[in-house]
C-alpha cells in the first residue's frame, strides 16, 4: 500500500470514529443544555473532544511523513 493511500485511510478511520463518537455526545449535550443552561460548557467540551482525534491523526502522519 502506497504511504499517501495509508495516510489518508488513517486520517479517514480517525474522522469516521470521531463522527460516531459526535454523534450520541451532541444528542446528550443538547438534551443536557435544554434542561439546564449552565451545562454549555461541559456539553461544548465533550462534543469537541472526539475532533482532537483527528487532529491528533494528522500530526502523527505529518511526523510520520518527514
Amino acid at each position: 500500500m502506497p504511504a499517501a493511500a495509508a495516510a489518508a485511510l488513517t486520517v479517514g478511520l480517525a474522522a469516521l470514529g470521531a463522527g460516531y463518537a459526535e454523534r450520541g455526545i451532541g444528542a446528550a449535550a443538547v438534551g443536557a443544555v435544554a434542561e439546564d443552561d449552565d451545562m454549555f460548557g461541559r456539553g461544548l467540551i465533550l462534543t469537541v473532544l472526539p475532533e482532537t482525534q483527528v487532529i491528533l491523526a494528522l500530526v502523527v502522519v505529518f511526523l510520520v511523513a518527514l
